[in-house]
């Protein structure tokens, strides 16, 4: 059996954001040989996720605002009283879940027509990484 592991790493912008990582994993998937396997995309952060869905703008604006109705922002989290601010950062990141893993077939990332690899930023702008572990024959 094969391995590879790579790490990205990201300082958004943003508090929140969401960015395509479709393609490093797909270099990921390459450069490790594997043919048939699988790869566990994971974000190495409690405030972060990954998941799979279609890349369209408007489709991630309804996610986002879908996500901050159901965890808004609130000073009250009882969180917070450990001198933190990002309650609600947490709660995203497990609604959206903090990892994916995607089939490998003949070499390739075996995707729906859609679907993309996204990693979600809920409370941004310091640096954090993501674990790309590949597996297979």
């Amino acid at each position: 059996m094969k391995f590879n592991t790579e790490y990205l790493w990201f300082n958004t912008d943003r508090k929140r954001d969401y960015v395509n990582i479709t393609g490093e994993v797909a270099d990921a998937v390459a450069e490790s040989g594997v043919e048939e396997g699988m790869v566990l995309v994971s974000a190495m952060h409690i405030t972060a996720g990954v998941y799979v869905n279609d890349a369209e703008s408007g489709l991630i604006q309804d996610i986002d605002e879908w996500l901050e109705e159901l965890a808004p922002f609130d000073p009250d989290y009882r969180h917070h009283r450990t001198g933190e601010t990002n309650g609600d950062a947490h709660l995203k990141s497990l609604l959206i879940h903090h990892e994916v893993i995607v089939p490998i077939t003949e070499g390739q990332l075996d995707l729906g027509p859609w679907q993309q690899i996204h990693y979600a930023e809920f409370d941004g702008q310091r640096r954090k990484r993501v674990i790309i572990k590949v597996m297979g024959e």
